[in-house]
């Protein structure tokens, strides 16, 4: 009795202590199951990588869904070798999609399977609104969407210029440019936002249109509104004093004023104005800077650009027109 008791005691204790780990069923289990779905998950990559290189439904046919203009076969070809690899069902159509969406000219690709061989790409091309300003010599156009996109294009589009991020705004304003010029028979050809928000266009005949920054009082649709109704009779008025007209002035609230072709860049495009474009109020006299001159030799006097033919401002009957509201002087 006294032996049993002790066995009794010896037993308890070690079960208090725990046992090793093969006197643990449940831990046994666990590992089991453990390696049993882990062995589960590498035969199924396996079986993948094997059926992936097996000749088991390969694809045998790209079909392109919508006709393309300037998307040709050749640069589908190229991207489809490297984009589509694999079989029907291991082909991974989300790498395939983004790599088709990095051709020139594609805005957006969609592809799905095509039982039992094939692979359908439907492709949304852009559509070329205008030029846009050109970032590290790499030409960009603009879609009809206002969004910008490298390409070059030997169509005749209009020519826009501004900060980044504006083209969508600069092509809602040159549609809405375009329909109040449509009663004049004028189109722009060229539309520029400078940093200032102050635009500018430039008309099919050449005529360069100076329309500021748009203001509550004299929003822009005004002043083109006001241009294409009296431009005509105007230019018509003044052709005797000024043949040749290169720029229109509608930065005054009540008219305009027409200036000859010296008032253009010698290459008579448009461009980005310079920070301060507006002739001062007084000019400095001549005395001045040549005293400042003989007091400071480094000091030199900046050129005076000479316009040949300015016409007056041109009244609109019924106003009484002011100088322009940024304080442009009227030259005479």
């Amino acid at each position: 009795m006294a032996r049993m008791r002790a066995n009794s005691k010896h037993g308890h204790a070690r079960d208090q202590r725990g046992g090793g780990f093969w006197d643990r069923p449940l831990l046994i289990n666990l590992l089991a199951d453990v390696l049993l779905l882990a062995g589960g998950v590498l035969l199924a990559w396996a079986a993948t990588m094997a059926l992936q290189r097996l000749p088991v439904l390969p694809l045998k046919q790209l079909l392109v869904a919508t006709p393309l203009d300037h998307v040709s076969r050749a640069q589908i070809e190229h991207t489809a070798r490297d984009a589509l690899s694999g079989n029907f069902f291991t082909v991974n159509l989300e790498t395939a999609r983004h790599a088709f969406e990095r051709m020139p000219w594609v805005r957006s690709a969609t592809l799905r399977r095509v039982w039992p061989d094939g692979i359908e790409l439907t492709l949304e091309e852009h559509r070329a609104a205008a030029r846009w300003t050109p970032l590290e010599g790499e030409a960009r156009l603009v879609n009809q969407r206002g969004e910008v996109f490298f390409a070059t294009s030997g169509e005749a589009l209009p020519v826009f210029a501004g900060p980044e991020g504006s083209a969508a705004r600069v092509l809602e304003r040159y549609r809405e440019f375009g329909a109040g010029l449509a009663a004049s028979g004028r189109r722009p050809v060229a539309i520029h936002l400078s940093a200032r928000e102050a635009w500018q266009l430039k008309l099919d005949d050449g005529v360069v249109l100076e329309l500021g920054r748009d203001e509550p009082k004299h929003p822009l649709a005004e002043r083109v509104h006001r241009f294409a109704s009296h431009y005509a009779a105007a230019s018509s008025a003044a052709a005797a004093r000024l043949p040749g007209i290169a720029v229109v002035d509608m930065r005054y609230p009540n008219g305009f004023a027409l200036r000859g072709k010296a008032a253009l860049s010698p290459r008579g495009n448009v461009g980005p104005p310079p920070p301060d474009s507006r002739p001062a109020l007084h000019s400095r006299p001549a005395s001045a800077a040549r005293s400042s001159a003989s007091r400071n030799p480094a000091y030199a006097p900046r050129p005076r650009v000479e316009v040949t033919t300015v016409q007056p401002l041109v009244r609109l009957p019924g106003s009484d027109s002011q100088p322009p509201r940024d304080g442009l002087a009227e030259a005479a």
